[in-house]
């Protein structure tokens, strides 16, 4: 039986990207998403690295996403003391922006194209029957639709729908700190990323061309995660790792400040069941040094719509999409953890 209405739990990238795909090829689908507007991790800030501008092209999101980034041109490596150590081309086109500016986006651009985005659904449940599966929320509402895309990120309660024994997210020993300083301190070359290995600490700065700030970004080791900290401690946290170089930039910066603790996912052994199927963090969560995560998203999304529409046979398709993604995805997971490690 070929899919016609697809249920897709996240609004973020993975599950908006999923829904523009799907679009694409001539499937209609609705997208869910627990927070009341946008969806988590905001504040943070990444680079959609060539990859997933490719793959968003595929989908016709490029451009959208291009209007509110800036270029990734450059990285270059520094040591404690900020002395350059090498200096290479960014392959483009990449791009960096606040993550909340991607969510936007691809959300903008799925409700101008007639995606349904419903905010401040948060599913409980999922039942699925030989025709479909019914999606329960906690403010009772239920729908259904032919199958259930689990876009729904590193703690997904799909992938414990499909398998109730399913790996929880693994601790890397981390902190991730993201934050914005006024003007260039530093002294940085525009759109070039300067990453900064300490000893405790490994530090990323950039000034994108035209915003008038720096963003910067740390990585800090630790015995266990953090909760509950004020953007003012996370900011003191890093200024006592960081190297010596970063730590004007930091100073300045005041209280535009996010710190998370840092999971992944090396790997999960069930990707999909009969009805439901996951897609970016909920199926291969990487800590962010390889820069990977939106753009593994938007490639699941494309491969995933693809294999849907080559597919009658919703479990077919899924298998499909699977053998396509599941090497390389957890063939940068491991790489990502092997590039934040000590």
């Amino acid at each position: 039986m070929a899919v016609h209405k697809v249920i897709v739990i996240g609004g973020g990238v993975a599950g908006t990207a999923t829904a523009l795909a799907l679009r694409e090829a001539g499937i209609t689908a609705e997208v869910f998403e627990a927070h009341p507007s946008g969806a988590a991790d905001g504040g943070a800030f990444l680079t959609v690295m060539r990859n997933g501008m490719l793959a968003l092209a595929e989908i016709d999101a490029a451009e959208a996403v291009e209007a509110v980034s800036f270029p990734a041109r450059t990285v270059a490596l520094a040591d404690e003391e900020g002395r350059r150590l090498g200096h290479r081309p960014i392959e483009g086109p990449a791009r960096t922006l606040t993550r909340a500016a991607l969510y936007r986006a691809l959300q903008d651009l799925a409700v101008a194209r007639g995606i349904p985005i419903r905010h401040g659904m948060r599913m409980i449940g999922a039942t699925p029957g030989p025709d479909g599966v019914e999606v329960e929320f906690a403010d009772g509402r239920r729908v259904t639709g032919d199958v259930l895309v689990g876009a729904d990120g590193i703690h997904s309660r799909t992938r414990r729908f499909i398998d109730a024994a399913a790996p929880e997210p693994r601790w890397s020993g981390q902190h991730i700190v993201y934050g914005y300083t006024p003007g260039n301190p530093a002294d940085l070359d525009a759109d070039e990323y300067l990453m900064i290995r300490g000893d405790r600490a490994f530090t990323g700065l950039t000034v994108p061309r035209g915003d008038g700030r720096t963003w910067w970004f740390a990585r800090l080791r630790s015995t266990g995660p953090a909760a509950g900290l004020s953007p003012s401690q996370w900011r003191d946290l890093v200024l006592e790792q960081c190297p010596a170089s970063a730590y004007e930039v930091i100073t300045a910066t005041g209280t535009d400040v996010l710190g998370t603790d840092s999971y992944d996912i090396p790997t999960t052994p069930h990707w999909h069941s009969d009805r439901m199927v996951l897609a970016g963090d909920a199926a291969h969560a990487a800590v962010p040094a390889a820069a990977q995560g939106a753009s593994m998203a938007a490639e699941d999304a494309v491969a995933l719509a693809a294999a849907l529409r080559e597919h009658d046979e919703p479990a077919a398709a899924f298998a499909a999409y699977e053998q396509r993604r599941r090497a390389e995805t957890e063939e940068t997971v491991a790489e990502s953890a092997r590039l934040s490690s000590p």
